[in-house]
C-alpha cells in the first residue's frame, strides 16, 4: 500500500475514533461539561483559523507559484460550505440541546456528509505533504472533539439509548475514512488539483471557526471568562504555529 494511502487512512481512523469520546461526558456533570467544552471550542476555532491561515494558504498559494487568485478558491470553500449548512440544517451543537437539530436522523445525514468532507481534507493535506497532513489533523481533531460531544447528546437528547448513540456516532464518523480514500484517487488521478483543494479546504476551515466557534465563544458575558476563553483561542491558533516550527509543512 501506498505510503501517502496508509497515513490518510490512519489519520482518518483516529479522527474516526474520536466519536466516542461522548464515552467519557456520562460521568460528568453538566457544569463541569460546559467548562470543558467551551474551552475545547475555543480551542478548536484557533487551531482551525491556524490551521487555514498559517497551514493551508500558504502551502496552496507556494504551489500555485505565488499566484493570489488561488485566494478565490478558499472564498468558494466558505461559500460552498455555508450552501451545505443550509441544505442539510447542518449545525455543530456543543451543549447537546440544540433548536437546529429537530430531527435526529438529519444530524445523522449532515455529519455524515460533514466527516466525508474532513477526510478529503485530510486526503488533500497529505497528498499535497505530509507535514501538512500531520497538522491538518491536528486542526481537525481540535474540532472533532466538542463537535462529537455534542453529536452524541444531540442523538441521546432525540430519543436514542445511550449505547445506540455511541454506535451510530462512530459509524457516522467512518464516513471520514471514505472521504480520505476517494480524496487520495481523486488527487492522484487529477493534475494540480491539490493546488486548487488546499485554500477550499482552508474556506471551510474558516467557515467552521468564523461562523460557528466563535459565536459560541462570544457568548460568554463574565469578563475573566472571556479572558480565558481569548487566550485559549489564541493559544489554538499559536499550536498551529508551533506544528509548522515542528512539522514544517
Amino acid at each position: 500500500m501506498d505510503i501517502i494511502l496508509a497515513l490518510i487512512i490512519l489519520a482518518t481512523i483516529i479522527i474516526s475514533l474520536i466519536a466516542f469520546i461522548g464515552i467519557f461526558t456520562l460521568a460528568m456533570n453538566e457544569n463541569l461539561l460546559r467548562k470543558i467544552l467551551m474551552a475545547l471550542v475555543s480551542l478548536s476555532a484557533g487551531a482551525l483559523m491556524g490551521g487555514a491561515f498559517i497551514h493551508l494558504l500558504p502551502e496552496a498559494v507556494e504551489k500555485s507559484n505565488m499566484d493570489p487568485g488561488i485566494i478565490l478558491y478558499a472564498l468558494f470553500g466558505f461559500v460552498i460550505f455555508f450552501i451545505i449548512e443550509k441544505v442539510l440544517f447542518w449545525r455543530h451543537c456543543h451543549d447537546g440541546k440544540c433548536d437546529v437539530h429537530t430531527f435526529r436522523y438529519m444530524n445523522l445525514i449532515g455529519d455524515a456528509v460533514h466527516n466525508f468532507i474532513d477526510g478529503l481534507i485530510l486526503a488533500v493535506s497529505f497528498v499535497a505533504s505530509i507535514s501538512l497532513g500531520i497538522t491538518t489533523t491536528i486542526a481537525i481533531a481540535f474540532h472533532e472533539i466538542p463537535q462529537e460531544i455534542g453529536d452524541f447528546g444531540v442523538l441521546v437528547y432525540g430519543g436514542f439509548k445511550k449505547k445506540k448513540a455511541l454506535m451510530l456516532n462512530f459509524g457516522v464518523a467512518l464516513t471520514a475514512v471514505l472521504g480520505g480514500i476517494v480524496g487520495y484517487f481523486v488527487s492522484s488521478q487529477v493534475e494540480g488539483m491539490v493546488t486548487y483543494l488546499l485554500p477550499f479546504a482552508a474556506g471551510g476551515f474558516i467557515y467552521i471557526a468564523a461562523t460557528d466557534l466563535v459565536p459560541e465563544i462570544k457568548k460568554e458575558v463574565d469578563v475573566k471568562k472571556s479572558m480565558a476563553t481569548l487566550l485559549i483561542f489564541i493559544g489554538g491558533i499559536a499550536l498551529m504555529w508551533l506544528a509548522k516550527v515542528v512539522f514544517g509543512g
